[in-house]
């Protein structure tokens, strides 16, 4: 059985991924579609676009890997539903999973149907690009009429969501099949209220996330049918979490292992079946 891992660059976590086992490398969409076969898996982990109008290129190969007798992880239908965060919330919604309402605008003068402070988003978005607090209508106005002429807001508009009150950290959580893998604890950078750490966050590892948390992640990761998605998680007021978004090409580091041993290997070990007779792919 041959894996690829579907991307169309080298990160440290797909790189570390395809370490894992001798059979299994980072293979771009179409070197998938010709090097694996019926029996083989492919692991999509096609990312948001550098635009973030949309997803990288590689879901039609994906869907037709399936359509050959490969089986995909991380299918076509998984990773819209994480990256086109619209549709994560309504997959989320519809589950009764704790999400932050969010609304779809097209124009700097649509109605809410709540009242700031809202956060304003690109429907495709990573890496905490373009994403903006809004205190007040005035600004919301300000901020949407500023995006109409961005790219990606003449693809798809954006999306203002609820805010839920900054507590200064989030959780990240690596869910792999139906069992948490690996979580991080991300403090936002002083003065900034956002927890990316391409904004400046910094990591600090966690042993024991709460179980709440955990059964959250796994339900939203299934609600989505994603079989290794990051889930991030949002501390409330009350002590509970809320899902707010989902990453279908989540990176992750031996930092987030919840035990000894490696982390990327726990994790495609939980999504693999069971492993036939090493092939190489070189």
């Amino acid at each position: 059985m041959r894996v690829g891992i579907v991307a169309h660059r080298r990160t440290p976590t797909n790189v570390a991924l395809a370490r894992t086992h001798t059979e299994t490398r980072v293979l771009a969409p179409a070197d998938a579609l010709r090097g694996l076969e019926e029996g083989d898996v492919a692991l999509g982990r096609l990312d948001v676009s550098e635009a973030l109008d949309g997803i990288e290129v590689g879901l039609w190969e994906l869907a037709r890997l399936q359509g050959a007798g490969v089986k995909v992880l991380n299918p076509p239908g998984a990773l819209v539903a994480a990256h086109d965060k619209l549709a994560t919330s309504r997959i989320l919604a519809g589950a009764g999973i704790p999400h932050p309402r969010t609304v779809h605008v097209t124009a700097a003068n649509a109605a809410l149907p709540f009242p700031p402070p809202v956060v304003v988003k690109p429907r495709f978005g990573s890496w905490g690009r373009d994403v903006v607090l809004c205190e007040t209508v005035s600004e919301l106005r300000a901020v949407l009429e500023h995006d109409r002429n961005r790219q990606w807001f003449r693809a798809h508009g954006a999306l203002v969501q609820e805010l839920v009150p900054p507590q200064g950290h989030d959780l990240r959580l690596v869910v792999a099949g139906c069992t948490v893998v690996g979580a991080i604890r991300r403090v936002a950078a002083p003065g900034e209220w956002r927890t990316n750490v391409a904004l400046g966050a910094t990591r600090e590892p966690v042993i024991a996330p709460p179980p709440a948390a955990c059964g959250l992640a796994v339900a939203a990761a299934r609600a989505i049918e994603g079989d290794l998605v990051g889930v991030d998680l949002l501390p409330t007021p009350d002590g509970d979490h809320v899902v707010l978004e989902l990453n279908g090409a989540v990176e992750f580091t031996q930092e987030y292992a919840l035990e000894p041993g490696d982390v990327f290997e726990r994790a495609l070990a939980a999504i693999l079946p069971a492993a036939e007779p090493a092939t190489s792919l070189a």
